[in-house]
């Protein structure tokens, strides 16, 4: 599971560090009709080298928060957050 941060209408989608506990990613599509939920799907199917069918939407749907389950193994999901150097450089 991903607790996930977004901000929708960037000018790119990329991670930009921690938010609370969750990931902050700056997404650039639009919060409606599911579109955001959409381009973070295939954004994290991108980054983690998985299809997007292993990557299912939890809870958020219309929230700015949203948590995803990736059907993989846990260790591909670590290794790629310990690759991220925002995310060491923000203390997380």
């Amino acid at each position: 599971m991903l607790d996930i941060s977004v901000s929708p209408n960037a000018k790119r989608t990329e991670l930009v560090g921690w938010h609370d506990g969750a990931l902050r990613v700056r997404l650039a599509a639009p919060p409606v009709d599911g579109a955001a939920n959409e381009a973070l799907r295939r954004w994290l199917s991108d980054q983690l080298g998985v299809p997007q069918a292993r990557v299912t939407l939890v809870r958020g749907d219309t929230s700015r928060r949203k948590q995803w389950r990736i059907d993989e193994d846990a260790t591909l999901v670590t290794q790629w957050l310990a690759r991220q150097a925002v995310l060491s450089q923000a203390g997380g």
